[in-house]
């Protein structure tokens, strides 16, 4: 049979996969996360699932009863957007039930590195950096973030103020320097048990 005669699935675009689906987890690791980013995922379950994916279900509805749909670019991008829409869905809903919520407040006034922490380090050449280490799921390097997966973080974690730590890059092994160690305050509601 000729190929174009073959009739195209949108299955094809709709695996867990796409750009929605954000970094793969080590397998065996958890997935460690801080309140505040436990937060703003489920805020975002929730606001996909309240508001935009009606808005969208209600604008493909709309564009279907309008005739022929495969002409119809109101129908394909909605149908196009909800998948998107449910790909992201399960994707956080996924996350979300494997999350371990860890308060890094609890260490307060420690001068050792473990999740949470906001380090500020200095490699050989003197050039100091500052990361704060979080989970998988919420760090932003244009934020001076670095998942607690990633290299720098894992040559910094459990290691105190003043300890020189090696840093394995592909260009080679790096030396650096702790400089100091923080962590965020305790709030006045938080409890110490997570």
């Amino acid at each position: 049979m000729s190929k174009a005669f073959t009739k195209e699935t949108d299955a094809d675009e709709d695996d867990d996969g796409g750009e929605s689906a954000g970094p793969a987890l080590p397998s065996g690791s958890k997935n460690y996360i801080t309140p505040a980013g436990y937060a703003r995922l489920r805020d975002e379950l929730l606001q996909l699932m309240d508001e935009e994916r009606p808005k969208v279900v209600e604008a493909v509805h709309w564009a279907a009863k309008n005739g022929d749909r495969s002409e119809n670019g109101d129908y394909l991008y909605g149908k196009k957007r909800l998948r998107e829409i449910d790909r992201r869905i399960r994707f956080l809903t996924k996350r979300l039930e494997i999350a371990e919520v860890t308060d890094p407040s609890v260490h307060h006034g420690s001068d050792q590195v473990f999740f949470g922490a906001t380090v500020r380090y200095a490699d050989e050449t003197g050039d100091e950096r500052s990361v704060t280490i979080l989970g998988i799921d919420e760090a932003d390097s244009a934020q001076s973030q670095v998942s607690w997966i990633s290299p720098i973080a894992r040559a910094l974690l459990k290691s105190r103020e003043g300890d020189v730590v090696k840093l394995v890059t592909p260009g080679g092994t790096h030396e650096v320097e702790l400089l100091s160690v923080s962590y965020p305050a305790p709030s006045a509601g938080s409890s110490t048990a997570e």
